[in-house]
């Protein structure tokens, strides 16, 4: 098996509220809606999509009840502190919790967190320009 991710699919509790929160809150464009699930444009990364919470612990045969810290973080790297910044606004605009504000990082680093509706945690980053960054934008 290779290093590699082909896509991201998250179990939320209300398919709607996840749409809604992500395209009009953070700007995402839909590139597939099949009603039970939703796939956004990926910009030439890891597609994420969003399918219904019960549906998906179906699928991969697990209880889609949980709670807690899942150990799952989704980390979008970008170039400037004041990207990280804006991001964290359009985010707690949006609806999301703030978990960490934007500042500095114990390695040296910029960063904040949230967490969207469904509770997923996004850590956002910026660091000193690197050959190997994986820059999102």
């Amino acid at each position: 098996m290779k290093a590699h991710v082909s896509s991201i699919l998250l179990g939320v509790q209300d398919l709607d509220r996840a749409k809604q929160f992500y395209v009009e809150g953070l700007g995402w464009k839909i590139k597939n809606d099949f009603g039970v699930s939703v796939f956004f444009e990926s910009d030439g990364a890891s597609p994420v999509g969003f399918y219904d919470r019960k549906g998906l612990a179906d699928q991969v045969g697990t209880d889609a009840e949980g709670s807690g810290f899942s150990g799952l973080v989704l980390t979008y790297v970008v170039r400037s502190q004041e990207r990280v910044d804006e991001i964290a606004a359009e985010a707690a605009k949006a609806g999301a919790t703030i978990l960490k504000p934007a500042g500095a990082l114990p390695w040296g680093g910029y960063g904040a967190s949230f967490a969207d509706p469904d509770g997923y945690i996004w850590s956002l980053g910026y660091s000193a320009p690197g050959a190997d960054q994986p820059y999102a934008e």
